[in-house]
């Protein structure tokens, strides 16, 4: 019948609780009667029943006033039991007023009798009402677990417990001064004490409320919580929520730069703003990941004209309407030029700087993706290496201020053509830089950024969802890793520090290891690894060997000549230089070798250039192979070979940090 009750429309459920309040409202103005006079023929007074019969009508009123027939039960709130507490002191009120007009002679003390036991009534049947609807409920929901017991964590039990999907069974908090005690209904524990709650209430999911504290603080706790083997989400940060990006009681994954635990540095304004405040700003490779973040911290800086220079029409129209949609939410006065177009073509890119009078180039457009540049090698060089020069050629004719390049730590002894074509677009601008004095050159190098396109971690996550295993090239491979915001705020900094020529490398953190990274993830998800040590697990972790380039380990400089910045993450580097007529003999030589599709020779002119490359792959392009009638790479092979390779380096040199 409760359910039934509870189930029935609004309307319906009003005229109960009205019924059920008038019913309350007569029994608890007789039972004040009845205890204080303590004789039943008050039944037969006139005057008692006429101050009833006026009570009960003018009392529904008052509640109908106070809003008591419209708050939901299941929501019902310390809010709500305030209006209960006054509409029933109106309803005392108007008892007293009563027996003044009917001369009841009503003794003092019933009013006092009468509230205490009307509060009881009707503000205790809601009460009930909520407890036993939430114990209905709460049989099909999930029981979980918040970590954090401050407001945050008591705003999300809150939403939680008047949802439909978790029980909050406890809070974990590190506080002593709040261990063993009771917030809303939900007792505090310790760390100690998690695997008995955890067993006892079938818990199979911890929920982070810790919007505050900082990524390293989280480390140190999703390593304690890793090893419970259930599942951990979190709550946004507070800026998240404060900015409308997403509320409170929102839960997440956990976001991977919770378990690298690097904290980021607030940028130094002054250095963000000079490349950018009241000047023309062209980034090339605008749709990209780095790119696209570029232009949204560059269009926060207010620059006069943001120029979007990108070859992927889909990408420029995606990145323009968000910038525009960015622009106005901010009220940000700034011009966005969508540009298609090619870096390799020198005639428009020239044509475009000059007509919008560019003040400042962040060059973001480049392929990046190894294999793929591996297997297309001729388009990797003319994009990275050509594409670059006719950008810088275009940014001298234009005079252009300053020109910025985003270039990577695949470029620091590279194993592949991709980091090889990054090296030579950095010598480029070295070149060019000692050349001319118009326009100020610099590069700036760094490693994998989390959620770019070709990212590890979206596809951990998805392998994971769709029940493993996870694909690994190697069980050792290591990289770096940072969020593209920082990485973004870093070039923009790095790039107004630059003098003409400078390499700046950005402070990466620790590598990681990415076998260890996917099974953090695995046993975050709530589920075991599948491993020799535990055949019955739920996701398995499996190697595909090394792809064509790839290596082991990445790295950030070119020897040891690094000198620090006035920034702490942003160091500069010493590098091998060459003069533009030196260089210029190697570029003629690489355009001849690309148009006539040489990859031999093409390989041959990286190798002998300074650029550190030492392949450990035959060539395997795939338009060269098909010319060679070549079969496709066996990568597992490859993987085998390149593993001793590494062994046998570490046998020598007893270290690995620049071996792959």
């Amino acid at each position: 019948m409760i359910k039934q009750i509870l189930n029935s429309p609004r309307p319906i459920k009003r005229i109960i609780s009205v019924f059920l309040d008038a019913v309350f409202v007569l029994l608890a103005f007789w039972g004040a009667l009845l205890l204080r006079l303590e004789n039943t023929s008050i039944f037969l007074m006139t005057d008692y029943w006429q101050v009833a019969l006026v009570m009960i009508p003018v009392s529904v009123a008052i509640f109908m006033n106070f809003g008591l027939y419209r708050a939901i039960l299941r929501y019902l709130s310390a809010k709500a039991i305030w209006s209960i507490v006054t509409a029933l002191s109106a309803s005392t009120a108007c008892l007293m007023i009563s027996d003044f007009f009917f001369s009841a002679s009503i003794p003092k003390s019933v009013p006092v009798i009468y509230f205490a036991l009307a509060l009881m009534l009707i503000g205790g049947s809601r009460l009930l009402l909520r407890a036993i609807y939430s114990s209905l409920i709460g049989e099909v929901k999930q029981s979980v677990i918040i970590y954090g017991a401050g407001s945050a964590g008591r705003q999300l039990a809150i939403g939680l417990t008047s949802g439909a999907d978790y029980k909050p069974v406890a809070f974990i908090d590190d506080d002593t001064a709040k261990q063993e005690s009771i917030i809303q209904g939900i007792q505090v524990i310790g760390m100690d004490q998690l695997h008995k709650v955890l067993k006892k209430e079938h818990v199979r999911k911890i929920l982070l409320a810790l919007p505050s504290v900082t990524r390293a603080e989280r480390k140190v706790i999703l390593s304690q919580l890793e090893r419970f083997g259930v599942q951990v989400q979190t709550i946004p940060g507070i800026k998240d929520v404060i900015e409308g990006r997403a509320s409170s009681d929102e839960i997440r994954d956990v976001e991977i730069e919770d378990l690298l635990g690097r904290d980021p540095i607030s940028p130094r304004s002054e250095l963000m703003q000079a490349n950018i405040y009241h000047k023309v700003v062209m980034v090339t490779g605008a749709g990209g990941s780095i790119g696209s973040e570029l232009c949204r911290q560059i269009i926060q800086l207010h620059p006069t004209t943001l120029v979007l220079f990108e070859l992927s029409e889909y990408g420029l129209y995606a990145i323009d309407r968000e910038l525009q949609e960015l622009a106005d939410s901010l009220q940000v006065n700034v011009e966005i030029v969508p540009l298609i177009g090619s870096v390799q073509r020198v005639n428009r890119l020239e044509n475009v700087m000059k007509a919008f009078n560019v003040d400042t180039v962040y060059h973001a457009a480049a392929y990046k993706h190894v294999p793929l540049v591996e297997n297309n090698t001729v388009e990797g060089v003319r994009n990275n290496i050509f594409g670059t020069m006719y950008c810088a050629q275009a940014a001298i004719a234009a005079n252009v201020e300053t020109f910025v390049l985003v270039s990577t730590d695949k470029a620091v002894r590279p194993t592949n053509i991709m980091g090889a074509t990054k090296r030579m677009a950095e010598l480029v601008l070295q070149a060019l830089s000692k050349e001319q004095s118009s326009t100020r050159f610099c590069m700036v190098r760094f490693g994998n950024v989390l959620g770019s396109s070709g990212s590890v971690v979206p596809l951990f996550r998805k392998q994971i969802q769709d029940g493993g295993p996870i694909t690994l090239t190697h069980n050792d491979i290591t990289r770096y890793f940072m969020t593209i915001p920082e990485a973004a705020q870093l070039v923009l900094q790095a790039g107004a520090m630059g003098k003409g020529g400078d390499v700046f490398v950005l402070d990466m953190g620790e590598p990681v290891k990415i076998y260890d990274l996917a099974a953090k993830l695995i046993r975050l998800s709530g589920l075991e690894l599948k491993d020799k040590h535990n055949p019955h697990g739920d996701i398995a972790i499996t190697t595909t060997g090394l792809r064509p380039g790839e290596k082991l380990y990445e790295e950030l400089l070119i020897g040891d000549n690094v000198d620090e910045t006035s920034h702490p993450r942003i160091m500069t580097a010493q590098e091998l230089m060459l003069s533009w007529d030196e260089l210029n003999t190697i570029i003629k030589q690489l355009d001849r070798a690309c148009h006539e599709f040489d990859h031999q020779a093409i390989r041959d002119l990286l190798i002998d250039a300074p650029t550190a490359y030492k392949p450990n792959d035959p060539i395997v392009d795939r338009l060269y192979m098909a010319k060679q009638d070549t079969p496709a790479l066996d990568y597992q092979d490859t993987a085998k070979n390149k593993a001793k390779i590494v062994q046998l380096d570490v046998l020598k040199t007893g270290s690995t940090s620049d071996k792959s």
